[in-house]
């Protein structure tokens, strides 16, 4: 014979628990959350389907592919295609305008959030009123002084404009960050002996490190993804960003789309962007949210 199961003690009161139920509002921010999260990452998922099909299959409509083949990543990297030298393009124009981005930056903005000074509101507003302006407005004018300083066809005339669109807003953020942080962190270090300069790099600086890393990583992004600038100052190949070389990718004939192959280079450009999001995102989080709560 086998032994009952002991039953389950009753609570104080002699009255059973009652099940905790999940209701529709509970569960609806939930899914929210879902279908965002789905929305965003639907792109990005089919791409990478698209990339994985075999070329033959590169118009099928199917949830999976039906062959898995890498025949795409490989063609992407096929010496007549220029992609190897167009990522290291892309590094370069991207990494410099980040690193120009923080150090002119974080030097403005700790001007406008410390400093006194008549007209500081007014120049913060021309500041990021200046990244309002369509970027396709201000092609013709650059284009026509590149070319009379014969600077076109080099990572100076991709470095500039992007560096123009992208401070005004690195300026405003780290501005907003600096000027939530203690003014009395500064005056301590002052009694302590240090100069205001040894007081913002000992000081201000360690403790601005998410605000720093979320411009960055925006700026970084901003320049990595440029395309109109990159496309029109730029006619050599050897010179070209990723972004403008996969639109130049071409098929085995001319009446070929090469669709996985731009699928398999939109991946390989994507990859960069997703490690250094992982990598640093407890500092972006942190940066974002700084000063939401004192």
């Amino acid at each position: 014979m086998t032994a009952s199961a002991a039953p389950l003690p009753m609570p104080a009161g002699g009255r059973a628990r009652p099940r905790r139920t999940i209701g529709w509002r509970t569960a609806l921010p939930y899914v929210g959350i879902a279908l965002i999260v789905l929305y965003c990452l639907a792109p990005f998922y089919w791409m990478l389907v698209s990339a994985l099909r075999r070329p033959s299959e590169q118009f099928d409509t199917s949830f999976l592919p039906a062959h898995w083949s890498l025949d795409n990543f490989q063609a992407v990297f096929k010496h007549d295609n220029g992609f190897g030298r167009a990522l290291l393009n892309s590094v370069v124009v991207a990494g410099t305008t980040t690193i120009l981005t923080l150090i002119v930056g974080t030097f403005a903005a700790y001007a406008l959030a410390r400093l006194d000074f008549r007209g500081k509101n007014l120049a913060l507003a021309v500041i990021i009123a200046t990244s309002m302006f369509p970027g396709i407005s201000l092609i013709v004018p650059l284009l026509k002084l590149f070319t009379q300083i014969h600077w076109i066809n080099t990572y100076q005339a991709m470095i500039v404009p992007s560096l123009s669109f992208v401070l005004p807003l690195a300026v405003w953020n780290l501005t907003v960050f600096f000027r939530q942080m203690p003014f009395e962190l500064e005056q301590a270090a002052l009694i302590d002996g240090c100069t205001p300069t040894q007081a913002f790099r000992k000081v201000i600086l360690p403790l601005a490190a998410p605000g720093l890393f979320t411009t960055a990583i925006l700026a970084f992004i901003a320049a990595w993804n440029e395309f109109i600038i990159a496309l029109t100052m730029v006619n050599r190949k050897e010179m070209q960003t990723a972004t403008v070389t996969i639109t130049k990718f071409t098929g085995a004939t001319n009446f070929d789309q090469p669709f996985g192959t731009q699928m398999a280079a939109g991946v390989v450009v994507t990859i960069p962007l997703v490690i250094a999001v992982l990598i640093f995102q407890r500092r972006i989080i942190a940066g974002l949210t700084a000063g939401g709560v004192k």
